[in-house]
């Protein structure tokens, strides 16, 4: 909510200053981009918390309650796989950054602040997908039914 208060804020000050005022500032568009950077990757985090990821149902629904769980082992090790791929690949921009010391045109800030929400939003995939593994598991070991995924359309 923060960083989502923090676009809808920014913007809205930024046309009223740019309309009303004829006067805009440089780092307004800047502090609503980077915000809405942080706020996707916060967001992918809490999509795989809720399992909100992208799946085909209809394979699943072929399935045995034990062919389900197994099937979303499988979907959760290689997204975490792929999450271990990314974060590692998105050190490189951040090390650069620091190495010859960008900054952001407008703020002036170093990018490599900006560029870190790739690889912490990463990690708090990763940390979601390690709690999903475990309880997919212990479903897999129990025999037990999986709740259902949520739905992002309210039905």
């Amino acid at each position: 909510m923060i960083f989502y208060t923090l676009v809808v804020v920014t913007i809205l000050v930024e046309v009223i200053r740019r309309f009303a005022l004829s006067y805009s500032s440089v780092w307004g568009e800047e502090v609503a981009r980077y915000a809405f950077v942080y706020l996707a990757w916060i967001g992918a985090a809490m999509g795989v918390k809720q399992r909100l990821h992208i799946r085909i149902d209809i394979v699943s629904q072929l399935l045995s309650n034990r062919g389900k769980t197994a099937l979303c082992l499988l979907a959760d090790v290689c997204t975490l796989l792929l999450a271990i791929f990314c974060f590692y690949i998105s050190i490189g921009p951040i090390l650069l950054s620091i190495e010859f010391g960008s900054v952001t045109d407008g703020l002036r800030i170093s990018k490599a602040w900006f560029l870190l929400a790739i690889p912490f939003g990463f990690l708090l995939v990763l940390y979601r997908l390690i709690r999903l593994l475990t309880e997919d598991i212990q479903y897999l070991i129990s025999g037990a039914e999986m709740p259902a995924p949520n739905s992002l359309i309210d039905e």
